[in-house]
C-alpha cells in the first residue's frame, strides 16, 4: 500500500469521502474524519476566502475533541477562472492543512506551497496524459477518476486508468468512479489503488448540504438515470437527468456551453444535480457515521471473503 507517512496507520478505511461542490461542509468532514476516513470539502463551497477560513477554524476545533481522528483535507480549483485560488491557498498554507485535492490544473507551485510545511496534494486526473503532468508537478497522489464517477468525470475503464496510472507514477493512487459499497472499496485495492474515493455515496447522507430532493432523487435512481454532458458546465460531467427535466431543460437537446467559468458554477450546479453510476446502489440517507461504519465492516467483509476464496483454491465451492 503506497499510502504517505502523514495517512499511514491514522485510517480505518483506505477512502476519501470526495469534496462534493455546493455538498460538502463542516458537518460532513467532521463525521467522516472521526469514524477513520478522510473528509474533505471544496474551499469553493463558501462565498469567500473569509467565509472559508471560519469553516477551517469550526472543523479543527470539533475535531480536536477526536484525537485518533482521520486528517481533513481541501479540494481547491486551480484553473485560470477561479479568481480566490491564491487568497485560499494563502489561508492552506497559514493554517498547514493536512491534504489539498487539486483539480482542473496541475500547479508545480501550488504543490511546493503546500509541501512547504509538510502538506499533501492529490490531483485528479482522467487520462495517462493528465497523471505525467500531475507527477511532473511532484505531486504525492493521483486521483483516478474513472468512467461513472459524480461530477467531472472521464471515460476509461478504472481497470485500465489505474494500470495506466501506476506505469508513470510510483505514489499513492486513489480511484473514483461509482463505488457505494466497502466491497468496492476492496476491489478497488485488489486492482492496485491506494484508495477509494467515495462522492455521490456520501451525497445520500443526513449531514450532505444537499436538498432533501436532491437526495431523494439520488436514492431513487439507477445508472441509466446519468447523462454525461459538457453543456451543463463546460466540462464534461454526469449529472441526474430527472434534475435536468426538473430545470426545463430537455436532457436529448441541451443548448452547448461555453467555457468552463469558476465564477459561474455555483449557478449552474444549484439546479442541475450531479451523480455518478453508483447511484444504483445507494437505497437510504443514513447519518455519515453510520455510514463509515457500514463501510468498514463491508471491506472487511469482503477482504474475509476472498481470503477464504484463495483458501479454497479456484475450484472450490
Amino acid at each position: 500500500m503506497a499510502l504517505p507517512a502523514a495517512l499511514s496507520g491514522r485510517l480505518k478505511l483506505p477512502a476519501i469521502a470526495a469534496p462534493m461542490f455546493l455538498t460538502s461542509g463542516p458537518d460532513l468532514v467532521v463525521e467522516v474524519c472521526r469514524s477513520g476516513l478522510i473528509g474533505t470539502f471544496p474551499a469553493l463551497n463558501r462565498r469567500t476566502t473569509a467565509a472559508f477560513s471560519g469553516w477551517l477554524d469550526e472543523i479543527e476545533g470539533r475535531l480536536a475533541a477526536f484525537p485518533g481522528a482521520a486528517p481533513y483535507g481541501v479540494n481547491l480549483i486551480v484553473h485560470r477562472s477561479n479568481p480566490r485560488l491564491r487568497d485560499d491557498l494563502d489561508v492552506v498554507v497559514r493554517r498547514k492543512v493536512p491534504l489539498v485535492i487539486t483539480s482542473l490544473g496541475a500547479v508545480s507551485d501550488v504543490v511546493e506551497a503546500v509541501h512547504s510545511y509538510g502538506g499533501l496534494v492529490f490531483h485528479d486526473v482522467i487520462s495517462r496524459r493528465h497523471a505525467e503532468k500531475a507527477a511532473a508537478a511532484g505531486v504525492d497522489g493521483i486521483i483516478a477518476v474513472a468512467a461513472g464517477a459524480g461530477g467531472h468525470a472521464g471515460t476509461l475503464s478504472p481497470f485500465a486508468l489505474v494500470d495506466e496510472i501506476r506505469s508513470v507514477f510510483s505514489g499513492t493512487i486513489v480511484l473514483s468512479g461509482a463505488m457505494s459499497t466497502g466491497a468496492h472499496i476492496a476491489g478497488a485495492r485488489a486492482m492496485g489503488a491506494d484508495l477509494a474515493y467515495l462522492g455521490t455515496r456520501f451525497l445520500a447522507t443526513r449531514e450532505a448540504m444537499a436538498s432533501e430532493a436532491y437526495k431523494a432523487m439520488v436514492v431513487g435512481a439507477a445508472a441509466a438515470d446519468i447523462l454525461y454532458t459538457p453543456n451543463i458546465s463546460g466540462v464534461h460531467a454526469n449529472f441526474l437527468k430527472p434534475s435536468l427535466v426538473a430545470a426545463g431543460l430537455d436532457p436529448d437537446h441541451l443548448p452547448p456551453h461555453r467555457e468552463l467559468d469558476m465564477q459561474n458554477e455555483a449557478r449552474a450546479w444549484k439546479t442541475v444535480w450531479s451523480a455518478g453510476h453508483g447511484v444504483g446502489s445507494i437505497q437510504d440517507v443514513p447519518a455519515a457515521a453510520d455510514l463509515c461504519a457500514r463501510l468498514i465492516r463491508e471491506y472487511r467483509e469482503a477482504l474475509e471473503g476472498l481470503c477464504g476464496d484463495t483458501d479454497r483454491g479456484a475450484s472450490g465451492p
